[in-house]
């Protein structure tokens, strides 16, 4: 097989040399090195793999896939803001701010982890709309599938944090444990699944991290099937149906966000930290509930809004009844977070888009 020459290199006269962003990185890890190994010659007691093992140095190293993304930019704000040298990578979306890569390119995998040498990696990056999976089966699976199991590959000796999805059960018999047998309804489901098996064959170490619908600071409100409920809120004057037929369990993506930097800290110290975890709010809603809910966040009328008890026909890829999530390992490790309600989290992510502060979003978005 001809091999492939990686995106993140650049040809000058024939000669391959490496990108400027990953030569600064580079550097910034070679600097990085020499300042603590002249902590370690200079100063009474000091010893270098003080800084090895210390896991409250500012330079440890995350890298967050799918940084671009609902989660993603969640992910990579909590790490930054808690003292980790973060790099997050997308595709369409990536630059300038995050490192453009093409994670179905092995070369191009190996050369962020290889050049970058991260403690941590957060996988994010993933088709997440059951919907396009079913029509866009073979690109979903090259990324939900195929691109896991080359970064647990490349990843090996890395802890690796996968996130999955509640979707990979099928809703007749919740609550769900973390070692309850997975059975998917829908192609996204089984994409996901697959890719935990991926992740794990490849890189035992790791964890798989499940969780149910999100929500969060969204760029437009349709970027999470919670925040687009917006617009059938703020319609007001007309009457719309909204289902009243799957329980949800709507979680916030800074909630989770702060899940895994503290998984993350907690392995760095403890290597037990490895397998499935489920993480989820705690609030029950079907989506009619939760635009019932987004109105009363904002003092908005929610009369003209109309339950709707029977999935219409055609009405897309099918969802479980009710996934609920029973997160007792996390919280038995004291790695879980108490949830934001669900008004206040989601009046936090919404209030841009709110009619009368349509100007604001040039500010935050």
């Amino acid at each position: 097989m001809q091999h492939k020459p990686s995106p993140l290199r650049i040809d000058v006269a024939g000669k391959k040399t490496i990108s400027p962003f990953l030569l600064l990185l580079k550097l910034v890890v070679v600097l990085d090195r020499l300042v603590w190994l002249y902590l370690w010659e200079t100063m009474p007691g000091y010893e270098y793999g003080d800084y090895e093992e210390n896991v409250d140095i500012p330079y440890r190293r995350v890298l967050v896939t799918g940084a671009t993304g609902l989660l993603g930019r969640a992910v990579y704000k909590e790490f930054q803001n808690n003292a980790w040298h973060a790099l997050g990578c997308g595709y369409r979306r990536a630059q300038p701010r995050f490192l453009r890569c093409n994670l179905t390119d092995e070369d191009a995998v190996r050369a962020v982890i290889q050049d970058f040498q991260p403690h941590v990696i957060v996988h994010c990056a993933a088709e997440r709309r059951p919907d396009v999976v079913e029509h866009h089966t073979e690109a979903a699976l090259n990324l939900n599938v195929h691109a896991s199991g080359t970064l647990a590959k490349e990843a090996a000796g890395i802890f690796l944090i996968y996130i999955s999805t509640d979707y990979v059960f099928d809703g007749r018999n919740p609550p769900y444990g973390e070692n309850d047998a997975p059975n998917p309804l829908n192609v996204y489901g089984k994409s996901k699944l697959e890719g935990e098996r991926e992740v794990l064959r490849h890189n035992p170490g790791a964890a798989v991290l499940r969780v149910p619908i999100l929500y969060g600071e969204v760029e437009r409100v349709d970027e999470s099937a919670v925040t687009v409920l917006w617009d059938k809120v703020q319609e007001g004057a007309e009457s719309c149906s909204v289902e009243h037929c799957q329980q949800r369990f709507p979680t916030y993506v800074n909630d989770v966000a702060r899940v895994c930097r503290q998984m993350a800290e907690r392995r760095l110290q403890d290597p037990s930290i490895r397998g499935i975890f489920h993480y989820s709010g705690k609030e029950q809603m079907t989506k009619y509930e939760m635009a019932c809910a987004i109105a009363d966040a904002f003092n908005l009328p929610s009369s003209h809004l109309i339950p709707m008890t029977e999935q219409p026909a055609g009405a897309g890829a099918q969802r479980p009844q009710n996934a609920q999530l029973e997160c007792s390992r996390l919280e038995l490790l004291g790695l879980s977070v108490e949830p934001i309600p669900f008004k206040t989290a989601v009046r936090d992510s919404l209030w841009p888009f709110l009619y009368d502060k349509r100007w604001r979003q040039t500010v935050f978005h």
